[in-house]
């Protein structure tokens, strides 16, 4: 079975630089979520194979050991090795779990959760922690600024309520998994390597049940989705994110739930823009009030009434600064920034074409 190449997932070359992969995948993960596509099945799968691309090529350090086996061709394609955990060439045995390349480490445990779909090394069956899952979610302007709550719904794996996670109809009993041989994990050859996957039949367990719950098809699990409010802190940017702990993927053998990491997308206002701490507000005025000067009245984004004077002759795009009216993040807060533009009427009628008129003779101007 060929393994798909993390790069070519998230549509980059290896070349491609850590903001480069971030970017795609916020896009490949907007176009594919499973909430944007509830009538397309294939976005689920599409869209876990991003976050699990992402997952690695989105961490320095588990990326350069990743790069490491690139370049040995360990992406070619997998061959069905046998079950011992180990692999045969050239009359040498190999085993990825005790590989080690310049003090990378074991090159087993990367491999596991690359392939696994997040499971460790599966030396033994004990608790394993869940896998954490990274997901992308639209905030509006507002709420990223003056921070609050954002309601979110998601598809969660739970334990089957019949069988208690076991995947066997209540009563029946457990047999040695004939596929991995009790081992819970099957061995994959290639370039005179041995990559260890949990096997798909049992689920990793070692175990399958003499007859499989009716509920879960003997998974043990079941998908359902729920509703969560996410706490989006003051001063929100884009790329920003929270992890909810035990919020992710769930726990195998009594072991804990992995993670939900947020990323929030903040999106566009219609009135104000953000540069750094502060907050831009642009202000239409007419000819008049930047010819004469004016009082104008401006809303702050929490809703407090800031009056401003317009001196005369004004320009379009003079900025006005109000002290601690802009973002709040922490304990530092911007300002707010009023820049002015001057709107000219398309239509004017008689009587204001002659004042125009009049004005621009005053002043010198000829047509």
């Amino acid at each position: 079975m060929a393994q798909k190449d993390f790069y070519a997932v998230l549509g980059l070359t290896s070349k491609a630089t850590a903001d480069e992969i971030k970017k795609a995948y916020r896009k490949l993960a907007k176009q594919y979520h499973p909430d944007a596509n509830s009538s397309d099945p294939k976005s689920t799968e599409r869209f876990k194979e991003i976050s699990e691309a992402h997952n690695v090529l989105g961490d320095a350090e588990k990326r350069k050991k990743y790069d490491e086996m690139r370049s040995l061709g360990a992406f070619d394609g997998f061959t069905r090795g046998g079950r011992g955990g180990s692999q045969q060439r050239g009359g040498s045995t190999v085993n990825l779990e005790d590989f080690d390349i310049g003090g990378l480490g074991g090159l087993g445990d990367l491999f596991g959760s690359m392939f696994g779909g997040g499971a460790a090394r599966q030396k033994s069956r004990g608790p394993e922690q869940g896998q954490s899952v990274e997901t992308t979610l639209d905030v509006p302007f507002r709420t990223a600024v003056l921070g609050g709550k954002v309601p979110v719904e998601m598809e969660v794996s739970e334990q089957c309520a019949t069988c208690s996670g076991s995947g066997g109809t209540p009563g029946s009993s457990a047999k040695v998994c004939a596929e991995c041989n009790g081992r819970g994990v099957l061995s994959f050859a290639q370039g005179g390597f041995a990559v260890n996957r949990p096997c798909p039949v049992c689920l990793g367990k070692g175990q399958v049940p003499s007859e499989p719950c009716k509920t879960c098809a003997g998974r043990g699990e079941i998908s359902s989705r729920k509703k969560v409010l996410i706490n989006v802190p003051p001063g929100t940017d884009s790329a920003g994110k929270i992890r909810m702990k035990g919020q992710g993927g769930r726990g195998r053998n009594g072991g804990p739930a992995g993670d939900l990491v947020i990323v929030f997308n903040v999106k566009p206002d219609r009135f104000y823009t953000r540069e750094g701490l502060d907050l831009i507000a642009k202000v239409p005025i007419n000819i008049a009030q930047a010819t004469l000067g004016s009082k104008i009245n401006v809303k702050s984004i929490d809703g407090k009434k800031v009056s401003l004077r317009i001196p005369a002759g004004t320009p379009t795009g003079k900025r006005f600064r109000v002290r601690g009216l802009g973002v709040q993040k922490a304990e530092a807060r911007g300002d707010l920034i009023v820049e002015v533009s001057v709107a000219v009427p398309d239509e004017l009628s008689d009587e204001q074409k002659k004042a125009m008129e009049e004005f621009a003779a005053a002043g010198g101007m000829k047509y």
